[in-house]
C-alpha cells in the first residue's frame, strides 16, 4: 500500500485520536481511510442527483465566515426557496437552506459550501 504524508492542525489530530479510540480504529491511517471512503461515496451520491429536486442543506460556521455563506447564497438565488439563519453559541451559526431546482445546481451549491475553509460542516438531504 502506498504511503501518503498528510498534515493536520493539532486540534484536528486531538479530535481524530478521540474518534479513533472511541470507535476502535487501530490507528490514524485506518481512521483516515474510513473518512476518505465516506467522502468518496458522498461525492458519488451527490453526482448522481439529476432532474428537478427539492433538498435541504444545513451548514455550520463561525460567525466571522458569514461573508462566504452570503456570497454563495446569492450565486444560487434561483434555487433558494427559504433561508434560515440561527446563532447557536457565542460565535457559531447554523444556516438552513430549502432548495428547489436542478440536481446539478443543488450539488454545485453544496460543493461550494464544502470548499470554504471557514465552514465547519455541510449536510445535504434530498427530499
Amino acid at each position: 500500500m502506498p504511503i501518503v504524508s498528510l498534515s493536520f492542525p493539532q486540534q484536528m489530530i486531538d479530535e481524530m485520536d478521540e474518534v479513533q479510540s472511541s470507535l476502535g480504529f487501530t490507528g490514524r491511517s485506518e481512521l483516515v481511510r474510513a473518512g476518505i471512503r465516506l467522502l468518496l461515496q458522498d461525492v458519488k451520491d451527490k453526482s448522481a442527483i439529476t432532474g428537478r429536486v427539492s433538498a435541504v442543506v444545513v451548514l455550520t460556521h463561525n460567525e466571522e465566515n458569514e461573508e462566504a455563506v452570503t456570497r454563495i447564497k446569492h450565486r444560487f438565488d434561483e434555487i433558494v426557496r427559504t433561508h434560515l439563519h440561527n446563532k447557536t453559541g457565542k460565535k457559531t451559526c447554523v444556516e438552513l437552506f430549502l432548495l428547489e431546482g436542478e440536481g446539478a445546481d443543488v450539488t454545485s451549491m453544496t460543493k461550494e459550501f464544502q470548499k470554504e475553509d471557514g465552514i465547519r460542516s455541510v449536510r445535504l438531504l434530498v427530499l
